[in-house]
């Protein structure tokens, strides 16, 4: 070996054999003076303290802090002077070590230059009234003198914490955070000019971090692991977190902040960033309070986030909280539905009126550039509001074109069916939100339809080629230019209604629709399921108990509502039916159907009715009164399928009618009337008619009268009255005068059985009294000579039967 390498190993070992020697020394030292040493260490810890701190022992631990001199501490208890008035320890440490510096401690002094802190609790309390135990730290001016003659306190370059319970308990402020830290170690530069350097890394569990104890804590029992550099200036009394990476539970955050030491109440700014965190995650980690409203949403991919919070530690509430998202190609669930290709920037603050407190009824949630589809609806919002999170309050313009068969996705298709057609929807609405769900809102816009095929399930109707503009003006509704063509038929409809918006929430029992109906022809069979009653719709299972959907509201709006149509139509039909020049006033209710003002021009003639048409089950309950002036009979009759009469028909007559009714009766789902359902009267004045080929009178006349023509027998003028009681007509006494013949006829028809009508038939021929001008004279000849007593009674096959009336007396 070279010499040079031999004296270099010499000198070395000598050198390690002198610290070992002076370390050896100076434990032997310390283990000797342990209890003037303690004194001294208190003594140095409570120097700059307003209260007082106890160290129960102390022991040294060389290795632990080799090269320099490590004293453990043991039971370490910081207690400030007004301890015995509200009982909260500042420290309780089972362990705290304190590394000294070695040149010091050969001077006989105490500069602490780490500290260790284990197994402990640090408790930083104020009271409700202000006070705090941190005062066990606040300089008096003595010692603010002493410090500026050169005497400096110590400086401390190395912490580390182990398994302390950190909490800050602030009364006052009603503020609660509490801190498990597994691990803590911060390594600390003092600077020159003042203030200090360090840089921590920490390993914690957040137990509260309440801002506001009575709305509850953020991140509560997340663990939260990273690095922090912080930045003290002693000259502002701020210190400065650089923003770094911070895990809290699962996912990352980047967290920067500023606390301003320099002002009684500690003022601080936190900026938080969570570039991609799952919705549910960042709710967890707000206050209860917000958590429960924001856990009614939910996002399937994740978003990014920043979060500010500005506030301070003494009273005053909640913080200042504004939070920015941004969200792409994501799918929203709300508890109206579920929105896909969702997209749109979010913010949400509690100080949406500036100079307010930072609460519920202050906060607000606004959306940007919102734009999704709604089960297949495609849809945008420019700018949409929800105000006021006591009594939240929602606002925007909401816009949407769309093919109108997707509604059937929206509304479902037990009460309306959607086909081909296009809908084009420009809403500005305001409304309240109660349980998440719109309520009442206030809607102004329109929404315009075309060209749609629409059918109207429960009762099977069905028009093509529809067309309808909804306009909207606070709470009425406008609906104009609709055109509905079912069938052959085509209806042109404008129509409005007042209060549409809150009484459609409330009361739509009370909505009122109000009609101008105009049509060039309506096929009223076409209609006809207006009649029968509702088909129900299929039962479908609810996803909320209690909750309703859109499409049973809109069910229930369409039955319980009423209409009111004022209706023009210049032709139409009814199975034989035809009308031209119809006008009519329709009230449609929950209940049926009233007709009123009915006029249309019929067979030549005016026929003017009022009545209503009451919906009970398959068959329908109706009353009509009209007025029929100068009609012609043979088409009158035509028209309604002879009012049942199987004997006496459209062919059988000829005439111009003149009649009153008052009818009531029985109409099923179909328009059929419901046999023997009938009761009522017709008074009727029938001129210039004729009867023609009628079987009974002809079955009469063959025997009474071979010689006369009875296929065409005229009246000059024809009145009576028949009543109507279900199978039966009560035919009251009447006077027929024909050219042919004379009778008078009284009693009941039946449709059944029942048939006795008792008929008089003078022989005489009418023709030879034609010249007579004198009525009394006509009148009292008209019965003279052989009359004819004759019966009509039930015959076989639903025939009547004619025969002698051998009991004229009895049937007067």
């Amino acid at each position: 070996m070279p010499r040079w390498s031999k004296i270099t190993l010499i000198v070395f070992a000598a050198i390690i054999g002198l610290v070992l020697l002076i370390y050896v020394a100076l434990a032997v030292y310390v283990n000797a003076n342990k209890k003037s040493l303690l004194i001294t260490v208190t003594e140095r810890l409570n120097k700059n303290l307003n209260g007082k701190m106890t160290i129960e022992s102390m022991d040294p631990t060389f290795l632990k802090g080799f090269p320099g001199v490590s004293l453990s501490l043991r039971n370490v208890v910081l207690r400030d002077s007004l301890w015995n008035l509200h009982r909260h320890n500042l420290l309780e440490a089972k362990d705290f070590d304190i590394a000294v510096n070695i040149m010091g401690l050969l001077r006989g002094a105490i500069d602490i230059e780490k500290v260790g802190i284990n197994n402990a609790t640090i408790y930083l309390f104020t009271d409700s009234n202000g006070y705090a135990n941190t005062a066990v730290f606040k300089k008096n001016k003595q010692q603010k003198q002493t410090n500026e003659r050169g005497s400096s306190p110590a400086e401390i370059r190395k912490i580390t914490l182990n398994n302390v319970d950190f909490v800050v308990n602030n009364q006052k402020g009603h503020k609660l955070f509490q801190f498990v830290v597994d691990e803590l170690k911060a390594k600390v530069d003092y600077k020159l000019l003042g203030g200090w350097e360090a840089d921590l890394k920490l390993k914690l569990l957040a137990k509260s971090l309440a801002f506001n104890t009575r709305r509850g804590s953020f991140i509560k029992d997340k663990l939260l692991e990273g690095p922090f550099k912080i930045n003290y200036d002693d000259n502002s009394g701020i210190v400065t977190v650089a923003p770094n990476k911070l895990n809290i539970g699962t996912d990352p955050f980047i967290i920067g902040a500023k606390f301003d030491t320099s002002k009684e109440n500690t003022e601080f700014t936190i900026n938080i960033e969570a570039p991609a965190i799952l919705w549910r995650n960042a709710s967890a980690l707000l206050a209860p309070n917000i958590t429960s409203k924001l856990n009614m949403f939910n996002l399937d991919r994740p978003i990014n986030a920043k979060c500010l919070l500005k506030g301070n530690m003494g009273p005053g509430g909640d913080p200042l909280i504004y939070v920015e998202a941004i969200v792409k190609d994501n799918v929203l669930t709300t508890p109206g539905g579920v929105v896909d290709k969702c997209n749109f920037n979010g913010v949400f603050t509690n100080n949406y009126v500036k100079g307010n407190d930072f609460t519920d009824a202050n906060s607000a949630i606004k959306l940007y550039n919102f734009k999704g589809n709604y089960k297949e609806v495609p849809f945008s919002i420019d700018t949409a509001f929800v105000v006021n999170l006591d009594k939240p309050i929602a606002s925007g313009i909401f816009k949407s074109q769309f093919d109108i068969s997707k509604l059937n996705n929206v509304v479902g298709d037990e009460t309306l069916k959607f086909g081909k057609g296009t809908a084009n929807v420009n809403l500005a609405y305001s409304a309240d939100i109660v349980n998440f769900k719109l309520t009442k809102p206030l809607v102004s816009g329109s929404i315009d339809i075309k060209n749609a095929d629409v059918s109207y399930v429960p009762r099977k109707l069905r028009f093509n080629n529809t067309a309808i503009l909804l306009n909207f003006t606070n709470n009425d509704l406008f609906i104009k230019n609709i055109r509905l063509q079912s069938g052959k038929s085509i209806v042109f409809m404008d129509g409005s209604i007042r209060n549409f918006l809150n009484l459609y929430y409330t009361a739509p029992e009370k909505i009122l629709l109000n009609w101008k109906v105009r049509s060039p022809e309506i096929h009223l069979g076409e209609f006809i399921g207006f009649l029968g009653s509702r088909k129900p719709a299929r039962v479908v299972k609810k996803r909320n108990a209690g909750k309703s959907t859109f499409s049973e509201d809109l069910n229930e709006v369409f039955e319980k509502s009423n209409v009111n149509m004022n209706v023009s139509v210049d032709k139409v039909y009814y199975n034989k039916f035809l009308a031209t020049n119809a006008n009519a006033d329709l009230l449609l209710s929950e209940l049926g159907i009233a007709i009123k003002n009915v006029s249309v021009r019929h067979a030549g003639g005016l026929l003017k009715l009022n009545g209503n048409i009451s919906q009970k089950g398959s068959i329908n309950r109706f009353t009509i009164n009209t007025t029929l002036s100068n009609v012609d009979i043979r088409n009158f009759f035509y028209s309604f399928d002879n009012f049942g009469l199987k004997s006496l028909t459209s062919q059988n007559l000829r005439g111009f009618l003149n009649s009153r009714t008052n009818i009531s009766g029985g109409i099923t789902d179909q328009g059929k009337l419901v046999a023997n359902s009938m009761s009522g009267s017709v008074i009727f004045d029938l001129k210039k008619g004729a009867l023609l080929n009628f079987d009974p009178v002809i079955s009469v006349g063959k025997f009474a009268f071979p010689f006369r023509d009875l296929n065409n027998i005229t009246f000059t003028n024809l009145n009576g009255r028949f009543d109507i009681r279900g199978q039966q007509i009560t035919i009251n006494p009447m006077q027929i005068n024909s050219s042919l013949l004379n009778m008078d006829v009284a009693g009941i028809y039946s449709f059944g059985n029942g048939t006795n009508i008792a008929v008089d038939v003078p022989l005489r021929n009418p023709k030879k009294d034609e010249d007579i001008t004198d009525k009394e004279e006509k009148k009292a000849r008209r019965m003279k000579g052989i009359v004819l007593h004759l019966l009509a009674t039930d015959g076989e096959n639903g025939k009547i039967k004619i025969k002698l009336n051998r009991n004229r007396e009895q049937t007067k």
